[in-house]
């Protein structure tokens, strides 16, 4: 894969949606892809595992950071910061590897103004009833947090219509298939550049 600079996808859709699954089970099937490790100032959550899953680092660590201008994007999101570390994300890409961020709306938004060629996928639950039986099956969030999690989610399936492509999470090895669809049709896209 070297010798070319690799592409920058980014996957986002709403809390529960099966996001972390799907790009797991990706990097097992798909060369030549890296996901981007984001930064939170949020606690891990049981079972996640800091480097892997995230880069989980103090509020005043994640604001010296944007001070220095070490963020692709960054957005507070359910109360804490997020944010997609720019030099994770051109080492993998200037390797000749495809970088991926998992990172909400807002964030895939500001990248997309940042970098054009961006390749943006929304992750979409098969109903509004699945993505809430999903959230309260994770036993991770309080009442509150769930109903406020699925406000979100209504808002951010609203910019649907912003993303190049939609992949609904009915069925995980089909919605994997169709992640890795996008990847192979994107590698083989005839570019101006």
């Amino acid at each position: 894969m070297s010798g070319r600079c690799g592409l920058l996808f980014v996957v986002s859709g709403p809390s529960g949606v099966g996001k972390d699954t799907l790009l797991t089970r990706l990097e097992q099937i798909c060369q030549g892809i890296r996901r981007c490790v984001t930064y939170t100032t949020r606690a891990p959550r049981p079972g996640e595992i800091p480097g892997l899953d995230y880069n989980f680092i103090s509020e005043r660590d994640f604001e010296l950071m944007i001070e220095r201008g070490e963020f692709l994007e960054y957005a507070r999101v359910h109360g804490h910061l997020y944010g997609s570390p720019l030099t994770e994300v051109n080492a993998i890409r200037e390797g000749g590897e495809d970088a991926i961020l998992k990172i909400d709306v807002q964030g895939a938004l500001m990248v997309k103004q940042r970098l054009p060629e961006a390749i943006l996928v929304f992750v979409a639950p098969p109903s509004r009833e699945e993505l809430e039986k999903r959230l309260r099956q994770r036993y991770t969030d309080s009442e509150e947090d769930i109903r406020c999690r699925l406000r979100n989610a209504y808002t951010e399936m609203g910019q649907i219509p912003r993303y190049d492509y939609l992949v609904v999470n009915d069925e995980v090895e089909i919605a994997v298939d169709k992640l890795r669809s996008v990847i192979i049709a994107e590698r083989i896209r005839v570019r101006d550049d």
